[in-house]
């Protein structure tokens, strides 16, 4: 199934413009039960059967709005927020293996977050690829702990809750202070409408950052099995390959190829020739081992 042309027949999000029409359609998609979208699923895997297919997409396709409307601070069209969040739903569909326990909705979030903010990323000039996973964490969380932390404060946080965030970040404050100045003026107020004379505001399709009971336990079963993964893959590196790849891939506080060239006595380019082979094996063992069945994405 390619994610942008078998299912078709979708609700069509023209531009900014169309976006209370869209939202308005979306909602007249029924909500599955279990032993619907299971059956749905199982047609789809088994048979290819399209119909089921689009059902599941449908039928999912407020979450994505729900979704892409926490990430309306980033000052991007919230068109393109959900058009890239539907490619992701679409990936998690084309994936999804009901045997496994969870609901499609627990495992299409992982894809549709993930196909949001690599648009995001993509979009804003200041945050590379090439950002450390702690500058990407404080970048889609510098918002939420400002709200916690100094919920009526504007302009330049104070020193002290630089630091708190900071430090629950793992970032330095100069870091926290310059996302906070780009990212100033970003955010519309969620109390707008979504249309002139409409009464429906943004807020009420913000995501809800609470979930129920079950959704809460199977997230983190699902997030255990991961690391459970990682543990055993990661134990066909050396001792060296491992520590390598731990400090520059896997920390808060990644180590810089110098600072890892003077610990072990090498040059940079033999580090990095080391972290890139022990990227590859770790990579392959994870892909490989039976545990990896719908918790990694793949191509």
């Amino acid at each position: 199934m390619s994610t942008k042309t078998e299912i078709s027949n979708l609700p069509i999000l023209s531009g900014e413009g169309g976006l209370s029409l869209y939202l308005a359609q979306i909602k007249k998609f029924p909500m599955l039960d279990a032993e619907e979208e299971y059956l749905l699923a199982k047609n789809w895997r088994e048979r290819g059967n399209i119909k089921s297919a689009h059902k599941l997409v449908t039928s999912h396709l407020r979450l994505v709005a729900k979704i892409a409307m926490g990430y309306r601070g980033y000052g991007l069209p919230v068109s393109e927020l959900i058009s890239e969040g539907n490619i992701g739903l679409m990936q998690a569909v084309k994936k999804f293996d009901p045997d496994k326990g969870f609901r499609l909705a627990t495992y299409a979030m992982w894809w549709i977050k993930a196909g949001i903010q690599e648009y995001v990323l993509r979009s804003w000039s200041m945050v590379k690829m090439g950002t450390t996973a702690a500058q990407k964490k404080l970048f889609f969380n510098l918002n939420k702990l400002k709200k916690q932390i100094a919920p009526a404060q504007e302009g330049d946080l104070r020193k002290e809750q630089v630091k708190e965030i900071s430090d629950r970040l793992g970032v330095k404050s100069e870091e926290v202070i310059s996302m906070n100045r780009r990212m100033m003026g970003q955010e519309k107020s969620l109390n707008e409408p979504i249309k002139t004379g409409e009464k429906e505001e943004w807020q009420d399709w913000v995501v809800d950052e609470g979930m129920d009971q079950e959704l809460y336990v199977a997230q983190k079963q699902e997030l255990d099995e991961k690391k459970s993964l990682l543990h055993e893959s990661i134990k066909i590196l050396n001792d060296r390959e491992r520590n390598i790849l731990t400090a520059r891939q896997l920390s808060n506080n990644p180590k810089t190829l110098e600072e890892l060239s003077k610990k072990y006595k090498i040059s940079r380019e033999r580090i990095r020739q080391i972290e890139t082979k022990a990227f590859e094996k770790l990579q392959k063992a994870m892909l490989n081992s039976n545990k990896s069945k719908n918790l990694l994405p793949s191509n």
